[in-house]
C-alpha cells in the first residue's frame, strides 16, 4: 500500500507556533524533505524528534523526485516542510505534488503558520480579496509587474528580501506614492518589527535602521481609504 505526503507547516520564527497535529506527524513519517537540513534540525531538536532529513530544495527537487515517489509507493510516509510557513509557497514541492497526484498518491495538508496570511492579518487593509506576488522578478520584468500592481484594486502582499528590501520601497514611491503600505520585518522573531505609512515615509524609517531581516509587504487597494 502506498504511503502519504504530508505537507507540513512549521513556524515561521517562534518555534511554540507549531500545531500539535504537526509535531505528531513529525513523529510518526519515516522520512522528512526539508530546504535545509540544519534550519530543520534545530526544530526537531527543540521538540526531541529524530528523524531521517533528506534535503529537498528547488536545485534538487526535480532530480530527487523518482526517488522519493519509489520511497512513497513502498509503503514510507513523507512529510515536506519548507524552512519557515507553508511548504509550495514561494517555496520547493509543487513539481513534487504534481507528479504524485498523478500517480494517485495520496496528498495531505497539515495546516498552520503562512507568513502571507500572518502579515495580512495585522495590517489593517481589506482582507476580502487579495493578491499574493510573492517575490518580484529581480530584474526582467520587475517594472511591468510594478505598472500592474499600481492598477490593483486589491489588496497586494509582497515578499522581499534584506538586499532588496530598499530598493522595493523606492520603486513603490515610484509606482503606487499614494498607497498605504505595511511592512512587515521579522514576524512572530526577537526583533519583529511593523512600519506603516506612505512610501516615503517608509523610506525615512528604513534609511535610519540597518534592516536585515524577512520582509512581507502588504499595500493597500487603488483608491482604498
Amino acid at each position: 500500500m502506498n504511503g502519504k505526503l504530508y505537507i507540513v507547516s512549521t513556524p515561521i520564527g517562534n518555534l511554540k507556533d507549531i500545531t500539535l497535529r504537526a509535531l505528531e506527524t513529525l513523529k510518526e513519517v519515516e522520512f522528512i524533505l526539508c530546504e535545509d537540513t540544519r534550519i530543520s534540525s534545530r526544530l526537531l531538536k527543540h521538540y526531541n524528534i529524530s528523524k531521517e532529513l533528506v534535503s529537498f530544495n528547488a536545485v534538487s527537487e526535480k532530480k530527487k523526485i523518482p526517488n522519493v515517489i519509489s520511497r512513497i509507493k513502498s509503503g514510507d510516509n513523507c512529510a515536506l516542510v519548507s524552512d519557515a510557513g507553508t511548504p509550495t509557497i514561494s517555496d520547493p514541492g509543487g513539481r513534487l505534488i504534481s507528479e504524485l497526484i498523478k500517480e494517485q498518491i495520496d496528498v495531505v495538508p497539515v495546516p498552520g503558520t503562512s507568513a502571507v496570511i500572518t502579515a495580512l492579518s495585522i495590517s489593517g487593509l481589506p482582507t476580502e480579496s487579495f493578491v499574493f506576488e510573492g517575490f518580484l522578478p529581480q530584474k526582467k520584468g520587475r517594472q511591468k509587474k510594478l505598472k500592474e500592481l499600481s492598477e490593483e484594486k486589491r489588496t497586494i502582499i509582497i515578499y522581499e528580501s534584506t538586499y532588496r528590501i530598499k530598493k522595493l520601497i523606492d520603486e513603490l514611491d515610484e509606482y503606487m506614492p499614494k498607497r498605504y503600505v505595511v511592512v512587515c520585518r521579522e514576524l512572530t522573531k526577537k526583533f519583529e518589527e511593523t512600519w506603516r505609512g506612505y512610501p516615503n515615509e517608509i523610506k525615512e524609517v528604513i534609511e535610519e535602521k540597518i534592516s536585515k531581516g524577512e520582509f512581507v509587504i502588504v499595500v493597500a487597494p487603488k483608491d482604498w481609504k
